[in-house]
């Protein structure tokens, strides 16, 4: 067995593509809470699992012998939509967690997983921390979890990617210096004014970050004030920006942002 390959598989996210690659057809799956049984209940499970949460893996030891597979490893938990129900605790959008894993794999004569056992330790004991932000693809999918966790107007969430001492530059207000002068901007703000990101492109390395986005500003009150329009309750407004944030440890150091198309009206859904 590749290990390496399996894990890459695994953390592109594509859980039935992972199954059919891997898996045999009669696989059993043993956890402390459940048994799976089938490529149809494995996938069944994962895509509950997976639900709002990416689960990306970090091997830290990996043994085989013949047919058998042992891994300790830890498993980063990533959440883009609330998920009360997760199993390790209730998560919302922007939280991430790590627990730290034993998983065994029994291989058939195929190379296919006829078996994974796996047993956990309690979240975030003894774990090895990866940076929050970065080209790894839980580095990547943590860029998806903060930008939920602004749109949903959490801020005390979207404050954790911050550094400290982070710069924000916009075209219509003055710099904004310092994670909690960006707080308190943006928190006054979603008082009046939402503002939910589409992001439909993105090139991240270990250094920065750039995004295309569609930023949408949707009233919760009369605005008059508003920067880009005057808004009315109800009413919303969509830009198109660039952004590029720079990084420093993991988390975002600058976040420079440049309008690339005039604000256009948005016809909410009943």
């Amino acid at each position: 067995m590749n290990y390496d390959a399996y894990i890459a598989a695994f953390n592109e996210g594509d859980d039935e593509k992972l199954v059919d690659t891997w898996f045999a057809p009669d696989c059993l799956m043993y956890s402390t809470t459940r048994v799976c049984r089938g490529r149809d209940g494995l996938l069944a499970f994962l895509e509950w699992a997976h639900d709002g949460v990416r689960e990306v893996v970090r091997p830290r030891q990996i043994m085989q012998e013949g047919n058998f597979v042992f891994v300790d490893l830890d498993m980063d938990f990533i959440c883009s939509s609330p998920r009360l129900d997760f199993p390790f605790k209730p998560l919302l959008p922007g939280d991430i967690i790590t627990v730290r894993f034993f998983v065994t794999y029994k291989l058939n004569e195929d190379g296919l997983i006829q078996e994974l056992c796996s047993m956990t330790w309690p979240a975030e004991q003894e774990v090895i921390k990866a940076p929050l932000l970065s080209s790894h693809p839980g580095g990547r999918a943590a860029y998806h979890a903060y930008a939920a966790a602004f749109s949903a107007g959490d801020m005390e969430r979207a404050g954790r990617y911050y550094t400290e001492d982070c710069v924000l530059r916009l075209p219509s207000v003055p710099v904004i210096e310092g994670r909690e002068g960006i707080c308190h901007f943006y928190g006054m703000m979603f008082e009046n004014v939402r503002e939910h990101l589409t992001v439909h492109s993105l090139v991240m390395d270990d250094n920065g970050i750039a995004v295309d986005c569609t930023s949408t500003f949707v009233a919760q009150k009369d605005a008059p004030d508003f920067v880009v329009r005057p808004l009315a309750k109800g009413e919303a407004v969509a830009v198109r920006v660039f952004v590029v944030y720079g990084l420093r440890d993991g988390h975002i150091h600058t976040i420079d942002v440049a309008r690339a198309g005039e604000p256009e009206d948005v016809e909410l859904a009943d």
